[in-house]
């Protein structure tokens, strides 16, 4: 294990969470480089955007109804009172494994806009997320009302992205509650005017994840583990295209690359961070 793994807590050590670090850490340019490879051909990023984790610096996860300059200052508080029934002061929202800012390429034009990315590292990460979103039967009234609120927002998200798509869609609180919630929180900006793209990311050969479920071993291994985990929630047509408003799309993404950590730190070589799509 390399030093630098010990700016994170023990848990955290393995799978997608420290490649997520690794894929942020190092140079902003050469950051900035990676970021663009894995959102290509749809959007590019410089030294200039920001993200979240920032390397091992910044570990603080995206949650995208606090104000950080990203987007105009209207949007977070739209956002959560989009998502949150109530708002207990400490009621959380999803948060994402990396996200930023990016130039998304809309008609060989630049736009600004956001990119979403969620990451696995083996089967069990993402068959484990084919579940719903839980209620502790203790739970307080605000948690119920929010609970039945987020079920209410899904279904609205979802009759939204079937309307601008002409495709079928089952965005739900009580199945495969992570991906519906990303692909809703991603339509949603849209809605406010800002182009997003949504990377499933996959890393590959993440050897000292052996022990929890199967490694994804090739860009086709992450491919069908995403499509099969989305078949009843988001058309296969959905994926590596815009959706919606032309000028203010979402733009949904496969990618898959392999980061070893029994290799050099990713600025010391850039050899084993080629990105694959599916």
């Amino acid at each position: 294990m390399h030093d630098i793994l010990e700016k994170l807590g023990d848990k955290q050590r393995r799978g997608s969470k420290p490649r997520c670090h690794w894929l942020t850490h190092g140079d902003k340019a050469v950051v900035a480089e990676r970021l663009t490879k894995l959102l290509a051909p749809w959007g590019k990023v410089t030294s200039k955007n920001k993200w979240l984790p920032d390397g091992f610096e910044n570990t603080t996860e995206a949650e995208l109804i606090h104000p950080r300059g990203w987007v105009p200052e209207n949007i977070p508080p739209q956002l959560k009172e989009w998502w949150l029934f109530i708002d207990t002061g400490n009621s959380r929202t999803p948060n994402f494994d990396i996200a930023g800012t990016c130039d998304v390429v809309i008609d060989s034009d630049l736009r600004e806009g956001l990119f979403l990315i969620e990451a696995k590292a083996h089967s069990s990460e993402i068959t484990n997320e084919e579940k719903g979103k839980s209620l502790n039967p203790r739970s307080s009234e605000n948690s119920f009302c929010n609970h039945i609120h987020i079920g209410r927002v899904l279904a609205d998200a979802s009759a939204h992205l079937q309307k601008i798509t002409r495709l079928p869609w089952a965005l739900s609180r009580d199945s495969h509650y992570q991906m519906s919630n990303r692909f809703a929180w991603a339509w949603k900006l849209t809605d406010l005017g800002i182009p997003v793209i949504l990377v499933y990311l996959g890393f590959l050969n993440a050897k000292e994840m052996d022990d929890q479920g199967e490694l994804f071993t090739s860009a086709k291994d992450w491919e069908d583990a995403v499509k099969t985990h989305s078949q009843n929630l988001v058309p296969a047509e959905a994926w590596e295209q815009p959706l919606g408003k032309p000028d203010v799309p979402l733009i949904p993404l496969i990618r898959s690359m392999e980061i070893p950590f029994d290799q050099a730190l990713p600025e010391d070589s850039g050899e084993h961070l080629r990105v694959f799509r599916s």
